[in-house]
């Protein structure tokens, strides 16, 4: 069973448009392409990807999808998740994810960050 709110995830979703895919190589550089994921039954479809992609999923399957926001001072959409290639497609599963912003200034976080972050975790039935 996923740690992510698959439902808080989904809805989530139409309030943004393309997103960032990072990966990271042998060499720790990052590596980002503009990507357009669809999330299918808990599981993102990001579609085709590239070599240079797949040689990083392939030593470091850990990936990001990033959803920048649409205007200044709105949150950004970030998921966290293990990258899995399959025939002509790259799926992701997500581990985490969350909407960020920088918090106003002055203003802590509850986390105790100076970010103000709504994490969508499964939480635990009372």
């Amino acid at each position: 069973m996923s740690s992510v709110d698959l439902e808080r995830l989904a809805n989530a979703l139409p309030d943004y448009d393309q997103a960032f895919l990072v990966t990271v190589g042998d060499d720790h550089l990052p590596h980002s392409v503009m990507v357009d994921p669809v999330l299918v039954d808990g599981v993102f479809d990001v579609g085709a990807f590239g070599g240079h992609t797949a040689t990083n999923i392939a030593g470091h399957p850990m990936v990001t999808l990033l959803w920048p926001p649409r205007q200044p001072g709105g949150y950004a959409l970030m998921v966290d998740g293990r990258a899995e290639p399959a025939a002509d497609t790259l799926r992701v599963v997500p581990t985490k994810a969350l909407l960020h912003r920088r918090a106003e200034p002055a203003a802590v976080a509850d986390s105790g960050c100076l970010h103000d972050c709504v994490v969508f975790k499964v939480r635990a039935p009372r």
